[in-house]
């Protein structure tokens, strides 16, 4: 399972037209993106337990498709450093804003 960049990306005010107004409580918006993060989140673990588990199947011989299990494997570590860098550019970019004089 693939994680969707852009899921996380998307708020409702990109599906609006560009003479509409987006009246969206913080508590609203605050609780969309806690929604979507913790769904990124959810799919990232879902694919490190499946290739976790296609790789100790194929250790125990139930699997013959190698391929497969590499593939897996290949999406839950890419899913996994996307997640790392996405981490790495929130924290600075938190970082730059904490520094900006007000």
């Amino acid at each position: 399972m693939e994680i969707n960049k852009l899921n996380l990306l998307q708020t409702p005010a990109m599906s609006l037209q560009p003479n509409q107004q987006l009246k969206t409580s913080p508590g609203e918006a605050q609780q969309h993106f806690a929604s979507s993060l913790k769904s990124a989140i959810d799919q990232l673990n879902h694919a490190q337990i499946e290739s976790d588990k296609k790789t100790q199947a194929l250790a125990r011989g139930e699997i013959d498709n190698l391929h497969d299990v590499m593939i897996t494997s290949q999406k839950a570590s890419v899913a996994l450093q996307t997640a790392v860098e996405m981490q790495r550019k929130v924290t600075d970019a938190y970082k730059e804003i904490m520094r900006m004089q007000v």
